[in-house]
């Protein structure tokens, strides 16, 4: 009888990465379908092309790397990143700003790096601040929620402005943007940066129709979505609780200090918090297992310092919203984070 030998841990997980990947995506629907009902059909038609073009170019690339290509498939890896990269674009974003998107987030954030578990940054967040940098007018076209539009659009309206630039009734995608009020309308986060440039207090710029109860329009929603999202995965076991712990509590945080000392020129805690991509970064960006930090106390550090560059980026910064520009700065401080966080071995002092 062969007595074999295997090295620690001893109990392992039964959970695939396929199911894994599937089950995060499906742990975004309740955020998806917040930003459809507040955005329209587009948001869905961007994260069905995302994911169509990423399973496409991920064939491609293995079958370039003379790679086995339906098991690398079935890994559901690349379906996740197209329906992140879907869900960040701008829900009329022209066809080809996604394409080109999603090939360059599988096949040089991903492949290039040699593939799953390899890369060094989020390959969806390395395609957004690409595009955001490359596109800045596309990238930044998010229509006004549907109740605050002066044209509402159908399916059909989505899919020729998508494919098109224009809806079937000729209006273009800045004609879109138009509130009921005939102002062009920006997202909340950006808005409010804009308008305290301006010497307009905080106070002020939350009276705007572009602002809900706590935060904008239709995007606290969204990220109340994300968040029971997140804490599905969490209950799942299917991350942990560190880094979205870490940035969001620092984001919190400092965002309250800066609140209570200059309340009429920054946002409020739960304007961070409830805005932009915060919760969708926290739960379903930052939390990566191959770009982030791998130790535990690692983890709450790397947490804690996107929630910080989230937190400059928004103030100071030249964009409204650091999550993206926040994760991957935070990815390239990994190494330096998991070499100082080291556990103690067993047996050494």
């Amino acid at each position: 009888m062969a007595f074999n030998i295997a090295s620690s841990p001893h109990t392992h997980s039964r959970r695939s990465t396929r199911d894994i990947m599937r089950t995060v995506i499906l742990c975004t629907t309740l955020g998806v379908a917040a930003q459809w009902y507040f955005f329209g059909w587009g948001v869905l038609i961007q994260v069905l092309l995302a994911s169509g073009v990423a399973v496409g170019a991920e064939a491609a690339v293995l079958k370039l790397r003379k790679r086995p290509i339906l098991p690398y498939l079935r890994d559901n890896s690349a379906l996740l990143t197209g329906v992140l990269l879907g869900i960040s674009i701008p829900p009329l974003s022209p066809w080809w700003l996604t394409v080109i998107g999603v090939v360059f987030a599988i096949v040089i954030a991903k492949h290039l790096y040699g593939g799953l578990g390899q890369n060094l940054f989020n390959p969806a967040m390395v395609a957004y601040v690409v595009l955001l940098i490359s596109f800045p007018v596309q990238m930044t076209t998010w229509l006004p929620p549907e109740s605050l539009i002066a044209h509402p659009t159908s399916l059909l309206d989505s899919v020729l402005a998508i494919f098109t630039g224009f809806t079937q009734d000729g209006f273009s995608v800045h004609q879109l943007r138009m509130s009921v009020d005939g102002i062009t309308m920006a997202t909340p986060l950006d808005t409010l940066k804009t308008s305290l440039t301006t010497g307009h207090t905080t106070t002020e710029i939350l009276a705007g129709p572009v602002f809900g109860s706590i935060a904008g329009v239709g995007w606290e929603w969204i990220n109340i979505g994300f968040l029971i999202g997140g804490i599905i995965m969490l209950k799942m076991r299917i991350i942990q609780w560190h880094i979205p712990a870490g940035m969001l509590g620092t984001l919190f945080v400092i965002s309250t200090l800066a609140f209570i000392i200059h309340p009429d020129g920054t946002a409020s805690p739960i304007m961070h918090l409830f805005s932009g991509a915060t919760m969708l970064g926290a739960f379903f960006i930052a939390t990566d297992p191959v770009s982030a930090s791998t130790t535990v106390k690692g983890r709450i550090i790397f947490g804690a310092l996107i929630g910080l560059l989230v937190f400059f980026i928004r103030t100071w910064g030249g964009y409204p919203d650091g999550v993206a520009f926040g994760v991957l700065l935070a990815n390239m401080c990994v190494p330096l984070i998991d070499y100082y966080t080291r556990p103690r071995t067993y047996g050494h002092s």
